[in-house]
């Protein structure tokens, strides 16, 4: 028997930056314990913020991988023309084009099965942005009773 459950989550505002937010999806899902095996898909509802599996332990990567992201896609180029929001709006945009806006992680006995130096990075692209919506879909075979 295959089960799937869908639900959405909100992830509380952060400011501009790359944040661990393993933990906090996590405590939204608390239906992961029903599944032995299986996978679990996240989807972020936005288009100026991402998704992405990094390092979990050493706070460094995330302001390394914020530096390198801003002189990959840096504000107020004077070719830019999408800047309704600001001049973070179209770089913002270029971050999660490149780092991308969904996950799916395999489930193992009632959890994440990733490495123990794998954590969820949440991309926060914009300098004044709100909480996040994300879409879990999770699949796959029950515990059995």
């Amino acid at each position: 028997m295959v089960l799937w459950l869908q639900k959405e989550i909100c992830l509380k505002a952060r400011p501009r930056g790359f944040h661990l937010v393993t933990h906090e999806i996590v405590q939204q899902l608390p239906e992961l314990a029903q599944f032995e095996v299986g996978l679990v898909h996240l989807w972020i509802q936005h288009t100026s913020a991402s998704l992405s599996i990094n390092e979990n332990a050493d706070p460094n990567v995330r302001l390394d991988f914020e530096r390198f992201f801003n002189r990959l896609a840096p504000e107020g180029e004077p070719y830019y023309r999408h800047n309704d929001e600001g001049p973070d709006d179209l770089p913002a945009h270029f971050k999660s084009s490149l780092l991308g806006c969904e996950l799916t992680i395999p489930v193992r006995q009632g959890d994440l099965n990733m490495g123990i130096w794998q954590g969820i990075y949440l991309g926060e692209h914009r300098n004044h942005a709100g909480s996040r919506q994300l879409v879990a879909t999770i699949q796959g075979q029950p515990k059995s009773e």
